[in-house]
């Protein structure tokens, strides 16, 4: 105890001592252990004891899982069938787009079904006994080892995967089915390519248009040493599409003396000196049109690509992965340009089923 008395010991103001001047206290010991309470005795479950009402509670499981199955199918059904645009009325939401409503509602049953269907099933057929475990090392010996191996066989057994097979086959056939939901939303990453990317807006008798100008070019507006970026005709600035078809179609013209044109087949492919190539850089698709006129050589500002435009636009340098791909080129009875046809390639980036 303190040496002041009760009395005169400061306290708060609900007439407690203050902690320092409280009795620190002793605690008594008894000797005596807490005993292990251990686990409760296990009940059985009804479908432990009554195969009837265990084949109720399988049967129970299979109806979730094939109804995740159906709503599987109705998902697919819906996304290919429901127009995107469709607007329908359903109380409370009003009016919203019938394919998300039907989408979302498939997806939420077919993923539920699975989650109820599982968890019903360990709740009334698999084993709940409960076991307790002292703990141990964390490395294995043989005898723990020998002994998960006959617990894991154990198990097996108590899951009644091997005896309860309707349950089991509809299980896995909604684990197989459900996931194909992921594959059908892919779909919506954009429109399937096609042979798109195999095709420009250039066509045999394209007149290439001067891309500054939007006038048709001859020959004699090309110089030796200059560089000319260009369209087919027909292409509309200000049209919705454009940019996705000059994205394949841009093309740059330059004009070499003859006897400076290494590659045979690029001074086949042009106009008395005047080769036409793909101005897209076969890298990730920059404009590749910072010229070099004594060296012949275009470079790509992005990734510093290289290509002789002397020698069939090959690369020199840089990550670009093949030449830029030349347009065949003619003159018409009015003295313009115009291409012989589309390009022998796809231009720009590879894809991976450029082949």
């Amino acid at each position: 105890m303190n040496s002041r008395t009760d009395q005169t010991a400061p306290r708060n103001e609900s007439g407690e001592l203050l902690p320092d001047q409280r009795d620190s206290g002793v605690v008594a010991e008894t000797g005596a252990l807490v005993p292990d309470p251990g686990l409760p005795p296990h009940e059985p479950r009804r479908q432990d004891i009554d195969e009837r009402a265990a084949q109720r509670s399988e049967r129970t499981v299979a109806f979730l899982f094939t109804l995740a199955i159906l709503a599987t199918v109705g998902f697919v059904a819906a996304y290919v069938a429901i127009p995107i645009d469709r607007i329908v009325f359903i109380f409370p939401f009003g009016h919203i787009s019938g394919l998300n409503f039907a989408l979302g509602l498939t997806l939420a049953v077919a993923l539920f079904c699975v989650g109820a269907g599982a968890i019903h099933w360990a709740r009334t057929l698999m084993s709940d006994e409960e076991f307790a475990e002292n703990r141990h090392p964390i490395e294995a010996t043989a005898e723990v080892r020998e002994e998960v191996f006959e617990e894991y066989q154990q198990s097996a057994v108590e899951s009644t995967m091997g005896r309860r097979k309707l349950a089991r086959n509809t299980m896995l056939g909604a684990l197989a089915v459900v996931p194909l939901t992921g594959l059908v939303l892919l779909r919506d990453m954009g429109p399937l390519p096609e042979d798109k990317l195999r095709h420009t807006a250039w066509r045999k008798g394209s007149l290439i248009i001067n891309e500054a100008t939007l006038q048709p070019l001859r020959p004699e507006d090309i110089t030796v040493g200059s560089l000319t970026q260009a369209m087919p005709e027909g292409l509309d600035p200000h049209a919705e599409n454009f940019h996705t078809e000059i994205a394949k179609a841009a093309v740059m013209l330059v004009r070499l003396e003859p006897e400076d044109i290494k590659s045979p087949r690029s001074a086949e492919w042009g106009h008395e000196g005047i080769l036409c190539y793909s101005k897209i850089c076969t890298h990730i698709g920059c404009p590749a049109t910072l010229y070099e006129q004594q060296t012949h050589h275009a470079l790509c500002p992005c990734h510093q690509s290289t290509f002789d435009l002397a020698d069939g636009a090959r690369v020199l340098f840089g990550p670009a992965g093949h030449p830029l791909p030349q347009l065949r080129i003619t003159v018409n009875d009015e003295g313009f340009l115009q291409a012989l046809g589309d390009f022998e390639e796809p231009p720009g980036p590879s894809f991976w089923e450029r082949g």
